[in-house]
């Protein structure tokens, strides 16, 4: 669980998560669980529920779209130092098939171009079914001098 320090002062509330490689509030309340990050690879699950549905009842996009780039940002984390600082830049994700029940699964990969640059992929399925395929770029922040 992270801890929530606010001191009523105005200033900008301040999260701490319990390790580097853990989920956030919203990646906690879409129900995210990494099952596995190391060495440039992460794979992330998430059930399906209703109050992640859209209009029809399908899985809404926004809430895969969350759980391809949280799964590559912890495969980015297991390869840079605890504390690095990154962001997703653009991304770019292409549907297959609607998730309708069950859970979904994204199985990512960080892929360094430099050392402030690293591109992001994911896959994302529904049982054995690809759903959707995710692309993404990340530029870590340099380091003070």
């Amino acid at each position: 669980m992270y801890k929530y320090d606010d001191d009523m002062t105005g200033t900008t509330p301040k999260f701490t998560l319990p390790g580097w490689v853990a989920c956030a509030p919203f990646e906690e309340y879409l129900g995210m669980h990494i099952e596995e990050a190391a060495d440039g690879r992460a794979v992330l699950s998430m059930p399906f529920k209703v109050k992640l549905a859209q209009g029809v009842g399908l899985m809404h996009g926004g809430a895969i779209t969350s759980l391809a780039d949280t799964a590559v940002a912890m495969a980015i984390k297991s390869i840079l130092p605890e504390g690095s600082d990154f962001v997703t830049v653009d991304l770019h994700l292409k549907f297959f098939a609607a998730v309708r029940e069950g859970s979904v699964r994204a199985v990512a990969r960080a892929i360094p171009k430099d050392e402030r640059k690293i591109v992001g992929e994911a896959e994302i399925f529904n049982g054995e079914t690809k759903v959707a395929e995710f692309n993404a770029f990340f530029i870590v922040k340099k380091k003070a001098p």
